[in-house]
C-alpha cells in the first residue's frame, strides 16, 4: 500500500502563528442572534478579531466561549499549515515547520498531564482542547507534519519526539475510556485511532484488540453506513480510517475489512447526486465552506482501497441504516426509514428529500453548532423535515421498517413515531415520474400533517380540480402535483432554510387532514422547465 500525501491548505510561504491560549469547544462558534456559524477570520493570526467574531448578519461576538472556540479552529488551521509547510520542497519551509513542531512540543508540555479543566462534564476531555476529540484531529495533522520531515531527512528534536509519545499515550487513554463506558463504536475512536497509528506508525493501532480491524466492523453496519447514519460523521469516520491506514502502509488489510471500507465509499457515491450533491443527512453541517479541505482529504486518500467509483442503480436499499436512494428522469430521492441515530439522529421517520442534479429541493436541512441548543432542537425536529406529524407534535425517537422493494419502488412503513399511528410511504420511478404516496391511520380522529420543506423558490397554486401544483425552481426545475384521499388544507407560511443559515426564509406547505383516522397524500413528480 503506497502511503497518500497531499491536502488542499493555503499557501507554504504563509507562517502561521498558533495561538499561546487552550481550545474550547468549537462548537460554541456560533452567533447567539442568527445560529449561524460565525466567520473564520484571522485563523493562522495568533490573535481573535477585533472586536469580536463576525456574523454574517452584522454581529460582532465576542465572549468566552466564543473566544475558546475560535482558538480550537486556529490550533487546527495552524497544524494543516505546519503540515503544508512541512510538505514543501523549499528547505526553508520545512525548517519552519520543524520550528513551529517544537514550539508546539514545548507548548503541550508546558500544559502537564491533567485534562483541561474548563471542559463540560460530559466531555471526554484532552489537554490542550476541551474534547478528546478535537485533540485528536489536531495530533492526526501535527503528526503528519513530524513524518514529512522526517521523511525528508530532517531529524526531528528530541521535544517533537516527545511530543509524537504524549500524544500517542493521550490517545490511548482515551480510548480506553469510551471502551470501559462501552462507547468502542463511537466516532471518537476512529479518531484516536487515527492519531495514535499518525503520531507512533505502530501495527498495532491496527491490529490490536481495539485497533482500527476491531473497529470497523463495530462502528460500521453491513449496509456499508456508520451506524449514526449522518452523512458528515460517515466521511468523518471514513476520513480517520484512511488517515490510519495512510499512515501504517505496510500491514495486510483483512478482506472483510477491506470490504466494508468499500461499502463505506460506495454510499457516498450512491448518496451524491449526479452532479455531487451530497445530501447531509442527520447531524452534520449542512453547507459549510470552511471544511471543504475534509472532502478534499478524503477524495485524496480513497486510492488507498483501489475501489473503483460505484455504478448506482435507479433503487439502491440500505436496509442496516434505513435509507433508501432512488434516481431516474433527473430526479434524486432519498428515503429514511431508519433506527433514529443516537445522539445525531433526527426525528425524521419516512421523510423524503429531493434533489436535483446539483439542486437541494427538499434537503434534509442539517445542523447548527450545536452550542445553539434553540436552534438546535429545531433542526432535530420534525416540524424542520419532509415527513409527517400528527396534532404536530414531534415524533418519537424510532424506527421504521422496509416493507419492501423492486427496480423500480420502495415501500417504507413506520409504526412506532405516535401512540395508535401507522404510517407507510411507497415511492415508484414511472414513466419519468417520481409517485410518492404517504398514508397515515390514527385510532382516533387526528390532526395529520404532511409536509413539504423547499431550500428553493416554491410556487404553490391551487389547481381548478382541487389539487395542489407546486414549482421547485432552482438550477433544475421540479415539479409536483398533490393531491389528498380526504379533505386537507394546505397551509403556505415563512419558515427557516436549512441549517446553514436558519434566517434565509423559505416558503414551508403544511399538509394537513384534520380529524383524520385514515389519509394518504400522493405527490407525483417531474422535471419541469
Amino acid at each position: 500500500m503506497v502511503p497518500v500525501t497531499g491536502t488542499a491548505a493555503a499557501p507554504p510561504t504563509v507562517r502561521p502563528v498558533p495561538p499561546s491560549e487552550r481550545g474550547g469547544w468549537w462548537h460554541a462558534y456560533v452567533c447567539p442572534a442568527h445560529g449561524v456559524e460565525l466567520e473564520h477570520d484571522g485563523l493562522l493570526t495568533g490573535a481573535f478579531p477585533d472586536g469580536g467574531a463576525r456574523c454574517r448578519h452584522g454581529c460582532r461576538v465576542d465572549e468566552p466561549a466564543v473566544r475558546g472556540a475560535w482558538t480550537v479552529l486556529a490550533h487546527q488551521a495552524c497544524a494543516r499549515q505546519i503540515r503544508a509547510l512541512a510538505r514543501s520542497p523549499r528547505a526553508v519551509d520545512r525548517e519552519t515547520a520543524i520550528n513551529l513542531l517544537t514550539a508546539y512540543a514545548r507548548q503541550y508540555a508546558a500544559l502537564g498531564a491533567a485534562p483541561h479543566d474548563g471542559a463540560a462534564e460530559w466531555m471526554l476531555r484532552g489537554r490542550l482542547f476541551h474534547q478528546a476529540l478535537t485533540e485528536a484531529i489536531w495530533a492526526v495533522t501535527i503528526g503528519q507534519a513530524a513524518r514529512v520531515v522526517r521523511e525528508a531527512g530532517h531529524p526531528l528534536p528530541a521535544e517533537v519526539t516527545e511530543l509524537l509519545r504524549a500524544l500517542v499515550a493521550a490517545a490511548g487513554q482515551a480510548r480506553d475510556a469510551l471502551v470501559a463506558a462501552g462507547r468502542f463504536d463511537s466516532n471518537y475512536t476512529a479518531w484516536l485511532i487515527a492519531a495514535g497509528a499518525v503520531c507512533s506508525g505502530r501495527p498495532d493501532w491496527l491490529t490490536g484488540p481495539h485497533g482500527l480491524y476491531a473497529h470497523v466492523p463495530a462502528a460500521v453496519r453491513p449496509d456499508g453506513w456508520e451506524w449514526e447514519g449522518s452523512t458528515y460523521y460517515h466521511g468523518f469516520v471514513l476520513r480517520a480510517y484512511l488517515l490510519a491506514l495512510n499512515a501504517v502502509p505496510h500491514v495486510d488489510v483483512p478482506a472483510e475489512v477491506r470490504d466494508r471500507l468499500a461499502a463505506m465509499v460506495s454510499v457516498l457515491d450512491t448518496l451524491a447526486t449526479p452532479d455531487g450533491l451530497l445530501p447531509a443527512l442527520h447531524d452534520g453541517p449542512y453547507d459549510r465552506p470552511p471544511a471543504a479541505y475534509e472532502l478534499a482529504e478524503l477524495r485524496e486518500l480513497l486510492p488507498l482501497l483501489g475501489t473503483g467509483a460505484a455504478r448506482p442503480q435507479p433503487v439502491t436499499v440500505y436496509p442496516n441504516v434505513g435509507y433508501t436512494v432512488l434516481r431516474g428522469a433527473g430526479l434524486h430521492a432519498v428515503v429514511d426509514f431508519g433506527p433514529h441515530g443516537g445522539s445525531h439522529g433526527h426525528l425524521d421517520k419516512l421523510a423524503l428529500y429531493l434533489y436535483g442534479a446539483d439542486t437541494p429541493w427538499q434537503p434534509d436541512p442539517g445542523q447548527v453548532p450545536y452550542a445553539h441548543r434553540g436552534w438546535r432542537r429545531h433542526y432535530a425536529s420534525t416540524a424542520a423535515h419532509p415527513t409527517f406529524s400528527v396534532d404536530g407534535l414531534n415524533q418519537a425517537e424510532c424506527a421504521g421498517h422496509l416493507i419492501g422493494h423492486d427496480h423500480r419502488s420502495v415501500a417504507v412503513g413506520c409504526d412506532a413515531a405516535y401512540p395508535g399511528v401507522s404510517a407507510r410511504r411507497e415511492l415508484t420511478l414511472r414513466d419519468g415520474m417520481l409517485v410518492d404516496e404517504l398514508t397515515v391511520e390514527t385510532d382516533r380522529p387526528r390532526l395529520v400533517t404532511a409536509h413539504l420543506r423547499p431550500d428553493v423558490d416554491l410556487t404553490v397554486r391551487a389547481a381548478a380540480d382541487g389539487a395542489l401544483e407546486t414549482v421547485w425552481t432552482g438550477r433544475q426545475v421540479l415539479r409536483g402535483r398533490h393531491t389528498a384521499s380526504v379533505p386537507a388544507d394546505a397551509r403556505c407560511r415563512p419558515g427557516p432554510g436549512p441549517a446553514d443559515d436558519p434566517q434565509r426564509a423559505r416558503t414551508w406547505v403544511d399538509w394537513t387532514a384534520p380529524d383524520a383516522t385514515v389519509v394518504t397524500f400522493r405527490s407525483v413528480y417531474r422535471m419541469g422547465t
